[in-house]
């Protein structure tokens, strides 16, 4: 089995279906690949490659002063790859009201690949208690966003700054959100064409990376 190739998508994303879990090798070849999977209605797996695609440029992310004051506001620590699986499922709770894209399948699809330290969670912790946070998954210089949530203000917000300032650390090269939000426009999220997208995902995968 292998992820379908992203020029036998169409401009919304759709690239063929599955069902199951996904085994991590899949997975990994997928993201290298610029598909990503989301869970359908149905129980089924659909695999999607957006035109265009959403990226946050890591030189221009926005941070503004208030955002950065909050990072720094007392009771708040940051933590990495401590909580994943209640990240993971904060991110599906979130998501429910409309129908979650993270279904079981999802959810055993990235915590196996969290296992193998290829999926990462980044956490926002208010006086002790989980406020916030994102996941995604890390090949090489790439980092491709997957879900964000809160329970309190500006803790996503955190999370994603926080994001940034690792991936800049580490010699990231590629933040990819698949696609822009309004929220995300505010940090610089921008649409560039796929094409451009796989150049730069190409890059980014062949270089040695290190989030952990």
């Amino acid at each position: 089995m292998s992820a379908c190739p992203p020029e036998r998508s169409s401009r919304r994303g759709v690239a063929g279906k599955i069902g199951g879990v996904i085994p991590p090798s899949l997975l990994l070849e997928a993201y290298s690949r610029g598909v990503f999977p989301m869970g359908m209605p149905d129980g089924s797996v659909q695999w999607f490659s957006p035109d265009p695609r959403g990226i946050i440029p890591l030189e221009s992310f926005h941070l503004s002063r208030r955002l950065a004051r909050a990072m720094r506001a007392p009771g708040v620590d940051i933590r990495v790859d401590t909580a994943f699986a209640d990240v993971v499922r904060a991110c599906a709770a979130r998501e429910d009201e409309d129908g979650t894209w993270i279904t079981q399948d999802i959810f055993d699809s990235y915590t196996a690949l969290f296992d193998l330290g290829a999926a990462h969670s980044v956490e926002v912790w208010k006086d002790g208690a989980l406020a916030g946070g994102l996941y995604g998954v890390s090949v090489g210089c790439a980092f491709f966003g997957e879900s964000m949530f809160h329970h309190e203000r500006d803790a996503s917000k955190i999370a994603l700054a926080a994001l940034v300032e690792r991936l800049r650390a580490r010699g990231f090269t590629l933040l990819d959100i698949q696609w822009v939000t309004p929220h995300l426009e505010q940090f610089g999220a921008v649409e560039i064409p796929r094409a451009a997208y796989l150049t730069r995902l190409a890059a980014a995968v062949t270089r040695k990376g290190r989030f952990a």
